[in-house]
Order: structure tokens, then sequence, then C-alpha cells
């Protein structure tokens, strides 16, 4: 994503945060309805190194590069997942969990949301207000998202969308309330958050 120009990155904020485009033109505004999944990769560098530990580029070099995602832009995707390299041996490994197993769970959690908000609304779509009501949080997860926010320096928007994730990890695991556990992932799905960038 840091390849692409700036004027292009930032574009995707407001269909990020609103599922709609608004064009402007002489003759008055349109809006046209953009809900999307986004899906973005960037490497670590600019020099494209399949490792920190083997990168040659200075910290203040990696830290402009992925400066070119702006912290509001940043701020509208949910999930920040860091793909290290994958070695030899990892790749002869058995598979993973199976496909049939993981939808069983996706379905199961569509279906908690569909009973919470009675609509086709996903915990992706609530609004402020409604994650004030659907993410009640215990005493030590409210501490803990507290610590977080502090420590990695979270916006209002980031903080609600780690909400939104935390809820959608309960649903997952079938739990109705979101515990430490939900916000402590949630949390480690904002990767590029943290205080190292600039």
């Amino acid at each position: 994503m840091p390849e692409f120009a700036q004027h292009v990155l930032e574009s995707l904020r407001q269909p990020l945060e609103d599922g709609r485009v608004s064009i402007a033109r002489a003759g008055g505004v349109g809006h046209f309805p953009a809900r999307f999944q986004l899906v973005g990769a960037a490497n670590p560098c600019r020099r494209g190194c399949p490792s920190l530990d083997r990168c040659v580029c200075t910290p203040a070099e990696r830290a402009r590069y992925l400066g070119r995602l702006s912290r509001p832009l940043l701020d509208r995707i949910d999930l920040h997942v860091e793909m290290p390299a994958v070695a030899h041996a990892d790749l002869q490994l058995p598979a993973g969990e199976p496909s049939r197993a993981v939808r069983a769970r996706v379905v199961a959690a569509r279906e908690r949301q569909r009973e919470r908000f009675r609509t086709g609304r996903t915990n992706a779509e609530m609004s402020p207000r409604l994650v004030r009501r659907a993410c009640g949080l215990d005493a030590l997860a409210a501490r803990l998202l507290a610590a977080a926010m502090t420590r990695l320096g979270l916006s209002a928007r980031a903080h609600d969308r780690v909400l939104k994730v935390a809820r959608t990890i309960a649903d997952l695991e079938g739990a109705a309330a979101i515990r430490a556990e939900h916000v402590a992932e949630a949390v480690q799905h904002r990767g590029l958050d943290r205080p190292w960038r600039p």
C-alpha cells in the first residue's frame, strides 16, 4: 500500500468510514454506495526485505516508508496483521483447521449478530452509539483497553474499531460477553499503531 500515491490512499478514508463515496460537481453532490472489504499489503521497508532482522534500512527509513500510511487511514482499517516470512520447515507442517469448521464458526457468529441487531448489520457496521451498547466491558477488559490506548496512542476511532473486533472475536468463540482476552487479541491486530511510528 505505501507504493500508492498519498492522495490515492487518503481517498479511501471516506468510503472506509461511511461505506459510500460522495462526488461533488457543479450541479450538486452525488452519493454512491461503496461498502467493501479492503485487503492491503505492505513490506516492512521500501527495499522489500523479507524480515526486519535481515533489513539494511535504518529505523528512520522504515518509519518514513510505513509513515506513508497515515494514522487517519490506519484508524479506519480494523485488522493490521503482520505476516512474517515462512520457513521451509513450516511448509511441511500439517494443514490447520478445516475450512468447514471455520465456516461453521463464522455462520454461528453471524447468527449471533443477526439476533443482536435484528437486522442484516454486522459488528463492523456498528455506529459509535451501538458500540457503547453492544460492547460493554468488565473492569479487567476496560483496564486493558485503557492501557492499550495509552501505550499505543490509539484514537477514539481506533478504540471503537478494537471494540468491534473484540465483539467479533467473542462471537466467534460463542461468548456472550467481551472478556479481557478478546480485547487483548483485538489489540494485537493493531500492529501498525505501535509506538515506533512517527
